[in-house]
């Protein structure tokens, strides 16, 4: 009698933790947490109630923060919201806005449009709409310059149109609690480099 009990204890209890392996809720940034990858710096300069703010530095060269100098993210989701310039906050209208979604869930998708300037070709300067698809493959260890990791693989698809469009594949790792890796397809996002994490530090 006592076995069929823990038999059932176990089988009731494995939906559960299968769930919890594919549920990843955000994480908590404290400020000073700091971030070093092979193309910039990114650190924690503040946090509010329901916000945190980001600061990239100026050798920062990657598509996600490009242009910015900070940028406030939505606590609960760590969707970008603002972009901050001279202490003037200005609402978040550029790409990869919901790069990071979270709860994510492993096999979730998700969507989204923005309006940018062209940047290349005859109709370089012009205003276009781009459309954003994000996929949650599932766990990957990576192997990068700041260590080892067990990390999230997220596809993320921007498009121009139907027939222009390129890829970029990132990781996550919840023990770092930021992207470690990402590769660029280079035929649509061109003059960006891979970039990877080199060292980090969380405050406890």
């Amino acid at each position: 009698m006592k076995k069929i009990i823990v038999l059932l204890g176990i089988f009731l209890l494995f939906p559960l933790i299968t769930w919890a392996q594919e549920k990843i809720e955000a994480p908590v940034w404290k400020v000073g947490d700091t971030w070093v990858f092979t193309q910039g710096k990114i650190k924690v300069i503040g946090a509010d109630e329901n916000s945190y703010t980001l600061k990239f530095s100026k050798d920062t060269n990657m598509i996600e923060t490009k242009g910015f100098d900070k940028i406030i993210f939505d606590k609960s989701t760590l969707n970008r919201i603002y972009t901050l310039k001279d202490d003037n906050r200005e609402k978040y209208t550029k790409g990869h806005r919901r790069i990071l979604n979270f709860p994510l869930k492993l096999g979730g998708e998700w969507k989204d449009t923005f309006t940018s300037q062209i940047l290349l070709g005859p109709a370089k300067g012009s205003s276009a709409n781009f459309s954003e698809a994000f996929k949650v493959v599932g766990w990957e260890d990576v192997k990068v310059k700041a260590g080892d990791f067990k990390t999230i693989k997220l596809e993320y698809t921007q498009a121009l149109g139907t027939k222009f469009s390129g890829k970029a594949i990132y990781w996550y790792a919840p023990e770092v609690k930021y992207f470690v890796k990402c590769i660029y397809d280079k035929s649509y996002f061109v003059g960006l480099a891979d970039w990877e994490l080199v060292s980090f530090k969380l405050k406890k």
